[in-house]
């Protein structure tokens, strides 16, 4: 599935596609009103949109999604609190609205239920499966509950298997943009080391690497 994304703030752009693409979806994704608007008609099966962003505000992309796609759901996610702006995204055709700030759950929810999508896991490894909505590892059919973090953390390491992960990406995704200490990093892989089989390779203070390999 193709998601249209539309969201100014860097941070929580990264965070939502990296989440989504975990998922297996293809997202596009634009900080730019009228790229977005410039692109809409690109066979996408669901639009994500802020309201508030340069030069094309969303309302504006939004009726013409609604030109093009009669029943692509579209959610409007903003920090909006007018209510003559949630009426009118509602009356050109917004099919939900997400108030921030909210957790990236609530986003694949309200997507997975107006896109009917059934709760899919991810395989790491023949003995390892990652359960995102649960914040579940099980390993060797034994389970581990994860907590917010290393859930976060597992999300990231299985959208780069193999690929550097650097301490910035994990500071952008896993503390959302907050500041964490290279201390507060190790101790957290420390963690997951103890929780799953396979390995996360240090890289020169530069970040880590998930390898899979066959259990």
């Amino acid at each position: 599935m193709k998601i249209l994304l539309l969201e100014d703030n860097q941070t929580l752009n990264e965070t939502i596609k990296l989440r989504l693409e975990l998922k297996g979806y293809k997202v596009h994704s634009y900080s730019c009103g009228q790229d977005a608007y410039d692109n809409i008609t690109n066979g996408y099966s669901c639009f994500l949109l802020d309201i508030h962003v340069p030069n094309v505000d969303g309302i504006k992309i939004l009726k013409k999604i609604r030109d093009f796609y009669a029943d692509c759901p579209v959610i409007i996610i903003s920090s909006t609190v007018e209510l003559d702006i949630i009426k009118e995204s509602y009356s050109f055709g917004c099919n939900d609205y997400l108030k921030k700030p909210f957790f990236i759950d609530e986003l694949e929810i309200k997507i997975d239920k107006l896109c009917n999508i059934p709760t899919n896991e991810i395989i790491l490894g023949r003995s390892c499966i990652f359960n995102f909505k649960e914040s579940v590892l099980t390993v060797d059919n034994k389970r581990n509950d994860l907590t917010e973090k290393e859930s976060l953390l597992v999300n990231l390491f299985a959208i780069n298997l193999n690929k550097l992960v650097t301490y910035e990406n994990i500071q952008n995704y896993v503390w959302k943009g907050e500041y964490a200490s290279i201390d507060a990093i190790r101790t957290l892989i420390r963690r997951l080391r103890k929780k799953m089989p396979l390995t996360i390779k240090a890289s020169s203070n530069r970040g880590y690497y998930l390898l899979l390999t066959e259990n």
